[in-house]
């Protein structure tokens, strides 16, 4: 892999690819915020190391979105509910939620304020990586029926990051799957390449901590997320940790805002908790 320091930003010597990649930050976003229009089911696998060939832990939920946030309703491993009867009154939990959602009131002013302070800082993150990353084009790669281009990208020397969280940036290389047809992210995997603080959690993340994740399109022009996997050692309050989750998305199905999620919830109370097992 080439060095940083020997690669200009793509924006001065690849105008082509800049564009390119100025269409997948924007299409990222966009694609961020339809995701809370879609339910799906996660099921996370949590391993005590990253080689551990079984999980020690399995949790999943059916993830519905509820305008302000999204609920999550626990379900067995095999991805059913865990009784009829606590599916059902999670059902109703999430109706109340959803009817509240489409009230107006200090309280819900108060939600959406946290969710659009939220939306706009990972905004922030996704349009920094434009600046944080030199990226370049190392070959192509098939994926089913679709040619993906792939790059590696190294920290940007010339890079200042403007928050702590972009901090993470500046040590951080891997490479990404990009389809150039529809100017989408397909795939992410990136490597620590140096011990790293993280000065909003009083903790530190170790050389060698990976993470990937996988996206594909679940309906026409949208890419949401199907895998992804962390693999992170480090140090919080002179304290070791290690996070080595596995995470699939599954079963997506948009139900839209509050008001047409609120006729899905209510559809499926009106069948019967044994019917309403998930998209």
């Amino acid at each position: 892999m080439a060095c940083a320091a020997q690669n200009p930003p793509p924006m001065a010597s690849e105008p082509k690819e800049s564009e390119l990649f100025q269409r997948v930050v924007a299409n990222q976003k966009r694609t961020d915020q339809e995701l809370d229009l879609f339910e799906r089911i996660e099921r996370m696998e949590i391993r005590r190391t990253g080689s551990d060939s079984k999980p020690a832990e399995v949790r999943v939920w059916r993830v519905f979105p509820a305008g302000v946030a999204n609920d999550r309703i626990p379900l067995s491993a095999e991805g059913k509910p865990i009784s009829a009867e606590s599916y059902r009154a999670e059902l109703q939990k999430l109706e109340k939620l959803l009817v509240w959602a489409m009230q107006q009131g200090p309280g819900q002013d108060e939600a959406l304020a946290k969710m659009a302070r939220k939306r706009k800082e990972r905004n922030d993150l996704i349009e920094a990586t434009h600046a944080a990353f030199i990226f370049t084009l190392v070959g192509h790669e098939m994926r089913g029926d679709r040619n993906l281009a792939k790059y590696s990208m190294v920290p940007n020397p010339k890079y200042k990051p403007t928050s702590r969280n972009a901090t993470l940036f500046t040590k951080v290389r891997g490479f990404v799957w990009i389809d150039e047809e529809s100017a989408e992210l397909a795939k992410v995997e990136g490597e620590v390449s140096d011990d790293t603080s993280l000065a909003l959690f009083l903790a530190k993340v170790y050389k060698g901590s990976h993470f990937m994740q996988e996206r594909y399109e679940m309906a026409p022009g949208i890419w949401l997320p199907t895998f992804q996997q962390y693999d992170f050692d480090g140090r919080k309050f002179l304290l070791p940790f290690s996070i080595h989750e596995r995470t699939s998305y599954t079963s997506y199905r948009r139900v839209g805002p509050p008001k047409e999620a609120l006729e899905v919830v209510r559809g499926e109370l009106g069948k019967g908790a044994g019917e309403a097992a998930g998209p």
